[in-house]
């Protein structure tokens, strides 16, 4: 027992020592711990000077201690002010804190820095701005994050001696800055040649749920679809999700007063070049005829099949040589028509000044067909509607993939100065598509419609065609297909009946399936027969609308 409360005397003469220990070595441990956030953040700020900059530090440290010396009893005073930095500084212990988070402006501009790094560096130059031990600050003039952490925008200098004129080097650059801010949206590059500086922006989504319907646009006025606000000078009212919208769109002026009056459309498969040939035909039926073609034989555009307006469909290589060659005929009766009146002086015929549209979707695997039995090709057969459909009121517009661009012909190439591109591709085949460089990096990943369109000699454009399917396709859904179905016109065979007897007779096309009575054109698939299309070939079978 005597033991015990031995050592519990002890115990409490360690602590109470233990204390007044503290209580008087108490100023050095706040000075200590002063000294050392003092020496912390001399290395922290010593570390952050650049090596250009660290001999002039030296010196003026160096300076301001002499001066400090030679001061009467100004080492004194320095001392006593240090001590008491240090002691104002220590006097609550730093709690130990988590480490910060990472700031995502620095690490993103830090990789996006360090991958144009062996681009735009120089190993023979003085004073870089890129090098492997640069800061992107020192290249890197402003930059923007959206609320999600994506780069939004960037400005950066880059050096007089890239080549900043020539495709490939762009391209270069463009591919490396979208693969670190992200494939999955669009990029504008604005070169400034002049100023050496690149400034990069990201581009909205463009809207996607824009069905077909009638579009606020003049006689001969064709939307291809819509496109930024700064891609259009104009916006019109769009009904789009149960509202209407202002949307701003791509217009394709047709007609005799148009420098551009025919369109190609070159698109990667599955990215909406039917679609696009439908919504066209749905817009050019109200004030003109049509001709289509169907070169992929696929049914895409049966549901135009014996509607007012429409001459004929045509599916097979004998029934496109004859729609063709009717088309150049006809554009051949037109341009004398044209000239006789021109000469009487009087206005020309109804049947002349009529728009006739020339639609075709994939002519290439026709061309196909017809090098190997032998026959014409219908590409050349294109010739004179091309070269004078302005002046005869003849449109033509050629859809087909962007692979096939080499077996188009060169006089459709020529003559097609509107030009359209769906889908992803690169910039080596948006260039040649286009006939202009794009200044816009595709998405990796993008909807059905997405591309780009140059009307003759402007900027390209950013595109989304309007949703128009094919309304016979019964995986589509409903919504869109009845939207296509309420523009399809309906033949009225009684009012066809009371037209007057001396009515100047509209010119005979080629030779077209027969046509459905309007007595059952509403009825159900059991009451209606097939409509077939063949005419040397397999005929094909399509289900008529319900």
């Amino acid at each position: 027992m005597p033991l015990n409360r031995h050592f519990s005397r002890g115990r409490d003469l360690a602590r109470t020592a233990g204390d007044h220990a503290s209580d008087m070595f108490a100023p050095l441990t706040v000075i200590g711990r002063g000294m050392r956030h003092h020496v912390a953040w001399t290395k922290g700020r010593w570390q952050a000077t650049p090596k250009e900059r660290r001999g002039p530090t030296v010196f003026l440290v160096a300076a301001m201690l002499l001066g400090i010396y030679l001061l009467p009893h100004g080492l004194l005073f320095a001392l006593v002010a240090l001590m008491a930095s240090a002691a104002w500084v220590g006097r609550t212990p730093k709690a130990p804190s988590a480490p910060p988070e990472p700031d995502v402006a620095h690490v993103k501009l830090t990789a996006l820095y360090a991958a144009l790094t062996p681009y735009l560096g120089g190993p023979e130059e003085l004073s870089p701005l890129y090098h492997h031990e640069g800061s992107y600050k020192d290249a890197f003039r402003a930059w923007e994050f959206d609320g999600e952490g994506r780069l939004a925008r960037l400005e950066l200098d880059y050096p007089a001696y890239f080549t900043d004129t020539e495709p490939v080097a762009r391209a270069r650059i463009e591919q490396v800055v979208q693969g670190k801010a992200g494939r999955a949206r669009e990029y504008r590059f604005d070169w400034d040649e002049e100023s050496n500086k690149l400034r990069i922006a990201a581009l909205a989504p463009l809207p996607t749920d824009i069905a077909a319907q009638r579009f606020v646009a003049a006689p001969g006025e064709v939307v291809l679809g819509f496109t930024d606000e700064d891609g259009s000078a104009r916006t019109i009212p769009v009904g789009q999700g149960g509202a209407i919208t202002q949307q701003p769109p791509v217009v394709w002026r047709t007609g005799p007063r148009s420098a551009e009056p025919h369109l190609l459309a070159l698109g990667v498969t599955g990215y909406g070049t039917s679609s696009l040939v439908r919504s066209i035909a749905l817009q050019a039926l109200p004030f003109g005829d049509l001709v289509v073609i169907d070169g992929a034989g696929t049914g895409e555009h049966a549901c135009l099949v014996n509607r007012p307006g429409v001459h004929t469909v045509e599916t097979s290589l004998h029934g496109a040589l004859a729609a063709l060659e009717w088309a150049a005929q006809e554009t051949e009766r037109r341009l004398a028509a044209l000239n006789t009146a021109r000469q009487a002086g009087t206005a020309p015929p109804e049947d002349v000044t009529r728009p006739l549209w020339l639609l075709l979707d994939h002519p290439t695997e026709l061309s196909e067909l017809a090098h190997a039995e032998g026959r014409p090709d219908p590409q050349d057969l294109l010739e004179l509607p091309l070269r004078h459909g302005r002046a005869a009121r003849v449109t033509v517009v050629i859809a087909d993939d962007v692979e096939a661009r080499d077996r188009i012909t060169a006089t459709v190439r020529s003559t097609t100065r509107a030009r359209v591109l769906l889908g992803p591709t690169g910039p080596e085949e948006g260039h040649a598509a286009l006939g202009a460089p794009l200044d816009i990096v595709p998405a990796a990943h993008a909807p059905a419609g997405r591309g780009y369109a140059r009307i003759g000699n402007g900027t390209p454009v950013r595109l989304q065609v309007p949703a128009t399917v094919d309304p016979l396709d019964e995986e589509a859904p409903a919504q869109l297909r009845e939207a296509v179905i309420a523009l399809l016109p309906h033949r009225d065979t009684r009012t066809e009946a009371a037209a007057p007897a001396d009515a100047p007779p509209r010119p005979a096309g080629p030779p077209a399936v027969p046509a459905v009575p309007a007595d059952r054109a509403d009825l159900g698939p059991e009451a209606r027969p097939g409509v077939d299309l063949g005419k040397e070939h397999a005929p094909l079978r399509f289900r008529p609308l319900t």
